[in-house]
């Protein structure tokens, strides 16, 4: 299925719904960020993905780390809460989204890669190659508050 993102745009569509997600900047030993470029859009992003019923919010990132990379996490920290009425998803099926996304920090505690059916790649990334990435800006946005090493997560 694909998808555009929207941000700040009056040609956007109106969302017809909402919907809590989480997201996470995992990282390993040599401080190489986990990125992965969505089959959906072709960008490069964060893993994450809609929360389910049975699932806590730092639950949901675990989930879908493991069911998008095949790695294990251990949530450690929290980058953000990312709720900006601006940013617009719409999906091929009808679907047009306004999500409520909470970015976690996350470090690696096991599996092995997996490339799941909704991305095209999955990598580690050096923190100073991420500008070369195309992304949508929101993904860049948490990126750059993780990098800013912030005393308190971003609240937006």
């Amino acid at each position: 299925m694909a998808r555009i993102e929207y941000y700040d745009d009056p040609g956007a569509p109106e969302p017809n719904s909402m919907v809590v997600a989480a997201s996470a900047v995992v990282t390993n030993e040599r401080g190489e960020i986990l990125m992965q470029r969505r089959a959906d859009s072709g960008l490069w992003a964060l893993p994450g993905g809609a929360m389910e019923m049975t699932d806590s919010l730092p639950g949901t990132a675990v989930r879908e780390v493991k069911e998008e990379t095949g790695y294990d996490i251990e949530v450690i920290g929290l980058v953000g809460t990312y709720t900006d009425p601006r940013h617009i998803i719409a999906y091929s099926d009808g679907e047009v989204r306004r999500q409520f996304n909470v970015c976690f920090l996350a470090r690696l505690v096991g599996g092995e890669l997996r490339v799941s059916d909704e991305s095209l790649e999955v990598r580690w990334v050096p923190p100073g190659e991420l500008d070369e990435l195309p992304m949508h800006h929101t993904q860049r946005l948490r990126l750059t508050h993780y990098l800013e090493e912030r005393e308190a997560p971003y609240l937006g």
